[in-house]
């Protein structure tokens, strides 16, 4: 690659690390000089609360990435540039500033901001400069898996096998970042990173998760999680049990290279025969799917994948509205869906299990639009990743590429049997049931009045206030539930069955 010019700006966004980093890489190989910005996009923080986890984690993840620069080049001189505004006012104004000719970022397809690159590459052009642009999110993207047709894959399996055959160690090897590290520029004078309250914001409960930031915190993560993979695929269903990686919020900010991920799960399921780390691979593979959906087809996110399933009628109204509020505090009176909700509302995580199990809840269940949970999952989860979410979404609510069957309606007690038999999660989550019985605890409302006594429950009707020992009857009875779901669908049924 020839030289871009002497001076290149590496505009960071989901990529908030220094190693095995696309752009950094080629700004740093095509240039003589590389700055390093990060900007709080108004537009992305405006709709914001003001206690934002996420926004809590980029900024401790700042301060590691900027720590990353300056023992890179080794020297005090060189850090990471903050700026906040508007994509188009702030990269302009900065790479004229510092007499950037290029300006270097990772690919988002995202339609918002494939429409902000979009607009910035046009005003860096007026000015003489260029926007370079690089896959670094995924381990393959856009166009790069397509059928024997030439077409993008809507069904994950084949997706799978294909990207599976494509996969060999080129497409995983790591950016030589550390080979032009003297390439990074001293940072402007006074430069300095700053506060979160000084961008706005204000502390959450972050510190008191454990949620480490930064490239140090995924690395912390994966080091605990790598005596765990063998065991993966046995115990990632299981709520109460260690059995995830935790890594989704470090994948979503890029403090991890997902292609050190997926050639340590490739490594360990093709070499060393792990099932866990094939299982964990797969999921991988799943996050690549999604993402190439929402490149192909940016109707997603506000439209059913299959346009048939838009004619779903959804409940409305106040009576809808009072259903949904009862789903987002966790008073819908099934105990694992209300434990789940707990868990999102506190710590701004969900385990995947319970993801499915309230999504199906939520749509099936309470005969909710699927748009309503999505959206309530974006502002809440620390790892929400637009694809990802809308991917799951349509899957639970049978409107999404191979999604599941309309007809298959998760069972909220049978799922709390399953995977939470003793209540462990329950308990933690819901603590006022904790006394109850492993074999009630899953459905209280079963209980006899000596047994609630005797554990110090007082079960009230749905929409009545909750007091310390009070916890709802169901807002809905499942089986009725069902019925009503399966009448729901029919609109669609002609359409899938012709399929």
């Amino acid at each position: 690659m020839a030289l871009s010019g002497p001076v290149g700006l590496v505009w960071l966004r989901r990529d908030l690390r220094t190693r095995d980093h696309a752009a950094l890489f080629h700004a740093l190989r095509g240039c003589a000089q590389v700055h390093c910005v990060f900007l709080f996009d108004d537009a992305i923080l405006s709709p914001l609360p003001r206690a934002d986890r996420r926004v809590e984690f980029i900024q401790g993840s700042l301060e590691s990435v900027d720590a990353q620069l300056r023992a890179l080049c080794g020297h005090e001189d060189a850090g990471l540039i903050v700026r906040q505004g508007l994509a188009e006012e702030e990269i302009p104004r900065l790479a004229q500033q510092l007499g950037a000719t290029a300006v270097f970022a990772n690919h988002d397809d995202e339609p918002q901001s494939l429409a902000r690159d979009a607009r910035v590459r046009g005003l860096l052009q007026a000015q003489g400069a260029a926007l370079h642009t690089y896959k670094d999110h995924v381990i393959f993207e856009r166009d790069e898996v397509l059928t024997l047709a030439g077409a993008p894959f809507s069904v994950f399996t084949p997706y799978k096998n294909a990207w599976l055959r494509k996969l060999n160690a080129f497409y995983l090897s790591s950016y030589p970042v550390e080979r032009y590290a003297a390439h990074l520029a001293p940072r402007p004078t006074g430069e300095r990173l700053p506060t979160l309250a000084e961008i706005g914001f204000e502390p959450t409960n972050l510190p008191q998760l454990a949620l480490p930031t930064g490239s140090e915190g995924a690395a912390q993560l994966l080091a605990d999680f790598l005596p765990r993979l063998a065991q993966y695929g046995d115990t990632r269903d299981f709520p109460a049990i260690k059995g995830p990686s935790y890594l989704g919020v470090h994948l979503r900010f890029g403090t991890v290279s997902i292609r050190e991920l997926a050639r340590l799960a490739w490594t360990e399921s093709s070499q060393n025969q792990s099932p866990g780390a094939a299982v964990w691979l797969s999921e991988l593979v799943w996050r690549d799917f999604y993402h190439q959906i929402l490149a192909h087809h940016p109707r997603v996110v506000t439209q059913a994948f299959k346009p048939a399933y838009d004619a779903i009628v959804w409940e409305s109204g106040a009576e809808a509205k009072r259903l949904f509020a009862a789903w987002c505090e966790g008073r819908t009176g099934y105990p694992l869906v209300d434990a789940a909700m707990a868990q999102i509302n506190q710590t701004g995580y969900m385990h995947n299990r319970l993801r499915m199990v309230v999504a199906s809840f939520l749509v099936k269940d309470l005969g909710l639009d699927w748009r309503w949970g999505e959206q309530y999952f974006a502002e809440h989860l620390n790892d929400f990743d637009l694809a990802a979410n809308n991917g799951g979404w349509q899957w639970a609510a049978s409107t999404g590429c191979d999604a599941q069957p309309y007809f298959r309606i998760f069972n909220p007690i049978s799922q709390s049997e399953k995977f939470d038999g003793v209540g462990r999660f329950i308990r933690r989550y819901v603590p006022q049931l904790a006394a109850l019985p492993d074999k009630l605890i899953h459905a209280p409302w079963k209980a006899g009045p000596l047994e609630l006594a005797a554990a110090g429950v007082s079960l009230v009707d749905a929409g009545q206030a909750l007091g310390a020992s009070s916890y709802p009857r169901p807002l809905v009875d499942h089986a009725e539930a069902r019925d009503r779901t399966l009448r729901r669908f029919s609109v669609v049924k002609g359409a899938v069955d012709s399929q």
